[in-house]
């Protein structure tokens, strides 16, 4: 099975994708890993991206589609995989549709977890850091013992990217970039939303009913 992942920051993406591909017994493909191994084991692609990345500059979607295309060609992939983190945009989108075509494979859904932005918004400005040990709490829904304090005797923070006009401003870039990406696969009849705003049991229940 061929799948692949979205969701906004704060929909619980990663926590899905990682039971996901347990119950599913396929490999899990993140773009940020796959970056990284590519660099470290010094792939052709790996050392294109390294060139762009070491002057600061993005790197070109035909670099990226390459790296995804190497990866997926890898025997672990052959049961199946979960594609996380890309595409972002249409383009990256069309040039993935070709990258399957040639490689004959094709996309056996699209999981959109769909989360309420205002929802969002309390996950993500409620969170917590120890600045001792690095554990993460929440205001709401993960409460240390102590109010501002980690079990460990830390103090709690918020990042500064965790405030309310920068969390806003990331969930505009997202659903700027991400909508057209939405209806770009919902005319392909492959997507599958997928309502994030509940227990992650249910979360998870409901991606594996869609997709089975």
């Amino acid at each position: 099975m061929k799948l692949l992942i979205m969701g906004p920051p704060g929909a619980g993406k990663g926590t899905q994708a990682e039971v996901l591909v347990k119950e599913l017994q396929i490999t899990h493909v993140s773009t940020g890993d796959m970056f990284r191994a590519a660099i470290k084991e010094g792939t052709d692609m790996g050392k294109k991206a390294k060139e762009y990345m070491d002057k600061g500059e993005l790197v070109p979607d035909s670099v990226v589609v390459g790296m995804v295309k190497d990866r997926i060609s890898q025997p672990d992939c052959a049961k199946g995989f979960l594609l996380d983190g890309f595409p972002r945009t249409v383009a990256q989108a069309e040039a993935l549709d070709e990258t399957f075509k040639e490689l004959g494979i094709k996309a056996d859904g699209v999981i959109n977890i769909d989360v309420p932005r205002e929802r969002l918004m309390d996950r993500l400005t409620g969170r917590r850091i120890c600045r001792s040990c690095g554990a993460s709490y929440h205001v709401i829904f993960n409460k240390p013992e102590e109010e501002g304090k980690c079990k460990c005797g830390g103090e709690l923070y918020q990042r500064s990217d965790d405030n309310e006009v920068a969390v806003g401003n990331r969930l505009d870039i997202y659903e700027a970039q991400t909508q057209p990406l939405i209806d770009y696969y919902a005319k392909q009849g492959i997507l599958k939303n997928i309502n994030g705003d509940q227990d992650i049991k249910n979360v998870l229940a409901d991606v594996l009913a869609s997709v089975r």
